[in-house]
């Protein structure tokens, strides 16, 4: 039995209507999804506890994402459609951030601070993201209480229920889903009040101001999402997206209005360059160098005589089918909670959607279709926008500038 026929039996996919491709000659309508709340700051002017970010639309936000290898920028103008202005990317030294986290917040600091000089970009208005597996979102029907201290106890109540965080040292925040045609539903966001803080600090230091700190998951829906769903409305299949960068890939499913489900997995372009190392017995750089030329699809032609290439390709693909499994069961978990959704495609982003052919390798192993998303799609055609051939790594960046 094929590793596809193992992963599809698991999931038991619901499968959702597949998507209408356009013309080739027209844009592709992008998939719709609601904004969601930034988290906050803990800052003394707001809510301590709570993740809420600073009030207001604000015309023009800087996007920052901080990845295990790289910080990712980019400045957005939220002046009818979002429009990207700038851009732009610097290499970090390993070890200053892991798994979503700061390690070396003095480090970080001089990183982001020489970044945001040598790339002449704003300090002010800056939106944060995080996504580790020391976050999490859930979705319930809202409590049946009018009285808003009331309905805030009776939601961290739920939270103390249902998240794997104690309270005690958890930051939240919340958001009201209102619903015509029925419940109104709450979305809850909650992440350790240490991992914020560290980041908050670390900003502060680098004499960056944070507008909010916001779940990477939700910046990735909305810079390859469409405009928000009305009230009341939902789309007929989920879509996935995923961004996969050095350390991690971040899973986000949303029904159109709400990011109903988000998981961060252990898996990124590092474990592809380690096996490219231990198959190839090279360095890291000649492992890395490899692998942006690599094609792992099925019908890529096979080159060097001597066996190398076939060996490098086996390699990969043993890792690829990791994350299959590790995807394949984020949906299954998904799938398995009341009133979900089935399945149009999965759409990949980041860095390491870059590899070639890991779109049809996962559309193989799990049977869904999968695409790279075009991280652009809202904001322009990204001429003129320097990324050195990784669009995908800006992705999350540019939804963290979005104000819907």
């Amino acid at each position: 039995m094929s590793l596809r026929d193992v992963l599809t039996r698991e999931i038991s996919l619901k499968r959702g209507p597949k998507p209408q491709r356009p013309p080739q000659d027209e844009p592709r309508p992008a998939a719709r999804t609601r904004r969601m709340p930034s988290l906050s700051l803990p800052k003394p002017a707001w809510r301590r506890g709570s993740l809420a970010s600073a009030p207001g639309r604000h015309k023009q936000v800087v996007g920052l994402k901080v990845g295990a290898s790289q910080l990712a920028a980019a400045v957005v103008v939220n002046n009818g459609r979002p429009k990207l202005v700038k851009a732009a990317r610097h290499t970090l030294p390993s070890g200053l951030v892991a798994g979503g986290e700061v390690r070396d917040p003095e480090a970080l600091a001089r990183e982001i601070a020489d970044f945001f000089r040598t790339a002449d970009l704003p300090r002010r208005n800056v939106r944060l993201g995080i996504g580790s597996s020391r976050t999490g979102v859930r979705v319930f029907e809202r409590p049946d209480v009018d009285d808003p201290r009331q309905l805030a106890n009776a939601i961290r109540y739920r939270a103390h229920e249902t998240l794997p965080i104690p309270i005690e040292e958890a930051m939240l925040d919340y958001h009201v889903v209102e619903e015509p045609n029925g419940p109104d539903r709450v979305l809850l966001a909650v992440a350790y009040r240490d991992l914020v803080d560290r980041f908050a600090a670390t900003c502060a230091a680098a004499k960056i101001e944070l507008l909010g700190i916001d779940m990477e998951a939700f910046a990735l829906l909305r810079a390859i999402g469409g405009e928000p769903l009305a009230a009341g409305e939902r789309e007929e299949a989920a879509r996935v997206a995923v961004a996969i960068g050095h350390d991690r890939t971040t899973v986000a499913v949303s029904d159109g209005r709400v990011c109903e489900f988000t998981r961060v997995l252990d898996w990124g372009g590092a474990k592809v360059t380690a096996a490219l190392e231990r198959a190839l017995e090279v360095d890291a750089d000649e492992a890395e160098q490899l692998k942006r030329t690599l094609d792992i699809s099925s019908g890529a032609p096979q080159e060097l005589a001597d066996g190398t290439h076939a060996r490098a390709v086996e390699a990969v693909r043993r890792e690829v089918h990791g994350l299959a499994r590790d995807l394949a069961s984020s949906l299954h978990f998904y799938q398995d909670q009341p009133g979900s959704l089935g399945f149009a495609e999965i759409t990949l982003t980041g860095g390491g959607a870059h590899l070639l052919g890991l779109a049809s390798q996962l559309e193989e192993l799990i049977g869904i279709t999968v695409r790279v998303a075009d991280p652009f799609a809202r904001v322009g055609s990204g001429h003129g926008i320097s990324s050195g051939g990784q669009d995908g790594s800006l992705a999350v960046a540019i939804g963290l500038g979005i104000e819907d």
